[in-house]
């Protein structure tokens, strides 16, 4: 026994000896994944994606035996900046969008030059960087094994295949008991990958990106993988799905009319009826969601495409897709869209920007969803004032008010899209440029101990924040918004005419700008105490919760005053307006809102919210909306497999272009039976 331990001694201090370079690969490697865990997802010690990247640098390391150890540094450090990259590429990506990069999403990378000071604003930290560490040590580790001459010395061992082959035995040895820690709804998710968050938390940073590859792959094979699988669910999820829409009070109360959407860039809920020192922020919101339908418990429901994603949901009802965007990706799918819908009825249809056309390719995007023209930047519109990315809001109204007008004359009705722009992250050109006269201070009387009088003082509070910023490119749009409806009035426009106002999503704002806005306090102009009573807990909840967009519909001649508080998503909108308007989407996964109740809005996490409960399905967690409603077990399993069942539809939908065969299949049969 002695003896058995003298040599395991021996092996083991000339194996740790003569593998420094790859142990310091391999080690390296899983504590920047751990890391960007502890960043992200705040995965603390779990074991499991622990092994899951152990045994993933494990096999990647291995093949660095089959080169000459003096050409080994350069495998390993290549490696070790590959993965730096990705964990940056990750930190930075997970702050905007609570989600992990997708290598189905390169073909967009091109557009961040054209939001590259949002990205540097609004979305760098200092935290993304601390990943750089790993290829600088490593480099400082093979300076110093030079100096020693340890190449040299490993190089008359000469055991670089055997040990090859015994690190790859341990990597599925480790495999192995990986494997036999997960639960069946880990596998299943691994196969969804649309929760990402849960996978990295589960599976480890680098699990996930070789799964995200097979994913990304698998839709371009899809008559080898899963076309008949994906196919059955469409059919019988649609067969089986009852139809809720019923006849209310809103059936058909506008046919007939025109509709003119207004994409608001970026505007969020909370700033409809916000005042600073009794001053509206957004009069014209305020007036319109007043007078018109204002569904306030609203969410847009995008990914990571944004307003791109918002534009797909509303006009088809489907969901965001989990790889790469409909937009970039699978443009090319067949859809029923309200564009189309309403061209059956006689309508024209329309979309105006103020940016490239190019942009999330909508150029062509637009023409496929049905819309007969897509006015955009230069081509349409004279370029006079830019702020952003763009064409200002302002200019950009005041130019379309006379294009609407002329398609009005000429059509019976139409249905048109008018995308704003200026109130796009990072909310800062528009400050220096000085076009916001708004202040977002915070004004109170204070005794003057010199004149023993009360004097109006003001606190810094929000001004040269980020959510100051926000605030102050948010009364711009609203003035922009004003103005345009003023216009079309007076145009003439708006007397068959229903406004239809949605933000496409949130502003993208962190906690800590959340904490000032709420939990200032200005008489000592530092954040309230978490014991204090009036202090506002931003959790993760809070902050999901708190990303609802305002959606309201307005007409001139309806005053129908009505706020609806029932929980509502993107892909309601579609159901709803059909309802009003005398249009149907046979496809549509959301619901008529006058039609339901007790409604669920999936996101395309995996997450749902309902009016009792906001669930997280990465944590299996939730927090209740109401303490005084509480919601069974039986209850939460019932909408999470239902928000599994719309997720796996929608994106069967999208990447199998089910609507087009299913169509196709319908043509054939009919055309067997003539």
């Amino acid at each position: 026994m002695q003896d058995f331990l003298k040599k395991f001694k021996r092996g083991a201090k000339t194996y740790l000896n003569t593998n420094i370079l790859f142990m310091s690969f391999v080690l390296s490697s899983v504590f920047n994944s751990w890391l960007l865990r502890l960043f992200t997802v705040k995965n603390y010690f779990e074991l499991k994606p622990l092994l899951a990247d152990f045994a993933v640098c494990l096999i990647i390391g291995s093949f660095g035996y089959f080169l000459k150890p003096k050409s080994q540094f350069k495998y390993f450090f290549g490696w070790s900046i590959f993965f730096t990259i990705l964990c940056i590429i990750n930190s930075i990506y997970y702050t905007n969008y609570i989600s992990f990069a997708s290598i189905s999403l390169l073909s967009t990378t091109l557009q961040l030059f054209d939001v590259a000071d949002a990205v540097v604003e609004n979305i760098l930290e200092i935290k993304d960087f601390f990943y750089l560490w790993q290829p600088l040590a490593l480099f400082y580790i093979n300076l110093n094994l030079k100096k020693n001459n340890y190449f040299e010395k490993v190089e008359k061992i000469e055991v670089g295949k055997i040990r090859a082959l015994n690190t790859l035995v341990a990597a599925l040895i480790v495999i192995g008991f990986f494997v036999s820690m997960l639960t069946g709804l880990d596998i299943g998710r691994l196969g969804k990958q649309w929760n990402r968050e849960f996978i990295v938390m589960k599976f480890g940073l680098y699990t996930y990106q070789v799964n995200d590859i097979i994913s990304t792959i698998k839709p371009q094979l899809n008559p080898l993988f899963g076309y008949d699988e994906n196919a059955k669910i469409f059919r019988e999820y649609y067969e089986e799905r009852v139809d809720l829409t019923t006849q209310n009070k809103y059936t058909d109360i506008f046919k007939g009319q025109n509709i003119l959407a207004i994409h608001a860039e970026s505007i969020q809920q909370i700033v409809v009826d916000l005042k600073f020192n009794g001053v509206e922020l957004t009069p014209n919101l305020n007036k319109l969601s007043k007078e018109g339908l204002y569904f306030s418990n609203f969410y847009a429901q995008e990914g990571v495409g944004t307003s791109s994603d918002s534009e797909f949901t509303l006009n088809t009802s489907l969901m965001p897709t989990s790889s790469g965007t409909v937009f970039v990706n699978y443009w090319n799918r067949e859809y029923v869209t309200i564009p189309k819908l309403l061209k059956e009825l006689g309508y024209y249809s329309f979309s105006m920007h103020g940016n490239n056309g190019t942009y999330w390719n909508r150029n062509v995007v637009h023409k496929e969803f049905g819309y007969d023209r897509f006015y955009y930047h230069e081509k349409d519109f004279e370029i006079d004032e830019v702020i952003g990315l763009g064409l200002s809001d302002k200019s950009f109204f005041r130019q379309a008010v006379p294009k609407i007008k002329g398609i009005s004359e000429n059509n019976s009705n139409f249905y048109g899209t008018m995308i704003m722009l200026t109130n796009h992250t990072p909310f800062s050109d528009i400050i220096r440029k000085g076009l916001v006269d708004f202040e977002v201070d915070f004004k109170y009387k204070k005794l003057n101990e010199e004149t023993n009088k009360k004097e109006t003082v003001s606190a810094p509070y929000l001004e040269n924040t980020k959510i100051g910023n926000y605030f102050k490119s948010v009364h711009y749009a609203d003035d922009a918004i004003g103005q345009f409806i003023n216009d079309l009035d007076e145009a003439g426009v708006l007397e068959n005419t229903v406004i239809v106002i949605y933000g496409d999503h949130d502003a993208k704002l962190k906690k800590n700008e959340y904490d000032r806005f709420y939990n200032y306090d200005p008489y000592t102009d530092s954040l309230l105490s978490e014991d204090d009573p009036d202090y506002r807990v931003i959790d993760a909840y809070e902050l999901e919760i708190n990303k609802k967009v305002p959606l309201i519909i307005w007409s001139k001649n309806k005053k129908l005053a009505t706020e609806v508080t029932e929980v509502m998503g993107m892909y309601d909108i579609a159901p709803t307006l059909g309802n009003m308007f005398g249009f149907k989407n046979p496809y549509a996964l959301g619901n008529d809102i006058f039609s339901i109740s007790n409604n669920m809005v999936v996101f395309p996490d995996g997450n749902w919210i309902t009016n009792k409960m906001y669930y997280n399905s990465q944590k299996n967690e939730g927090k209740l909306l109401d303490p005084n409603e509480p919601v069974s077990f039986e209850e939460i399993a019932s909408y999470t497999e239902r928000a599994e069942e719309i997720l796996k539809v929608s994106d069967s939908i999208i990447v199998y272009d089910l609507i087009r065969k299913t169509k196709e299949t319908t043509q054939l049969m009919e055309g067997v039976g003539q």
